[in-house]
């Protein structure tokens, strides 16, 4: 929901706010990557919110086992372009969350990559040769010690001030989702929260 409706109002701000997806993989620090019994149960909620980010539960049994290729793969689409980067973020969501895709297989990853038009010989030599994992790794420690990120999504300015999105967030326990609060907004409403985000960041010093 938070990429979908940043994406839709980023051309808005082009040339003035510049939006960056960094990675935090769970798996990096103990956790589940892909808890697919809770994501289950938070679908229907997520689909409810945004229509425009299309959500499909996950038919097959090739559910991925891991996020961790996925998130190599977009720093080395990023190498291609800021862009490309943000493209491939998105086209990455959108093969999972829609199109029930094993995210966490090279094949599908290099598949979409090229279906971009991204060069996937430079994605495969960053993913053999280890740059892309240490790359990520090193990212998600600066994301937790340095900013205390500890879940996602996390929105912040360049500076560390945390920004808050109107997502309604389910309350989990014991991986089951026992409740929800109250929706801020829904859809295109949503919108002019989202701008007002941009906004901030026009107003904010610049970070680093």
């Amino acid at each position: 929901m938070a990429a979908v409706r940043l994406h839709r109002v980023m051309s808005e701000y082009e040339g003035r706010v510049t939006l960056r997806v960094r990675p935090y993989p769970f798996e990096l620090f103990g956790r589940p990557g892909v808890p697919r019994a809770l994501l289950e149960q938070e679908w229907w909620l997520a689909a409810i919110q945004e229509p425009a980010a299309v959500f499909a539960p996950f038919q097959g049994d090739d559910f991925p086992t891991t996020t961790l290729p996925a998130f190599e793969a977009a720093w080395s689409a990023a190498r291609q372009g800021h862009g490309a980067a943000l493209a491939f973020d998105l086209a990455v969501r959108r093969a999972f969350f829609a199109e029930g895709r094993d995210i966490g297989r090279r094949e599908v990853l290099l598949d979409i990559a090229k279906q971009m038009g991204l060069d996937t010989a430079a994605m495969a030599r960053d993913l053999d040769g280890g740059a892309a994992g240490a790359a990520v790794a090193a990212e998600a420690r600066e994301g937790r010690e340095r900013w205390q990120v500890r879940g996602t999504p996390t929105v912040m300015l360049a500076d560390g001030t945390r920004l808050r999105l109107p997502i309604a967030f389910p309350v989990i326990r014991e991986m089951r989702v026992v409740g929800i609060g109250k929706l801020p907004c829904a859809g295109d409403g949503c919108l002019p929260q989202i701008r007002e985000l941009f906004e901030r960041a026009l107003r904010a010093p610049a970070g680093p």
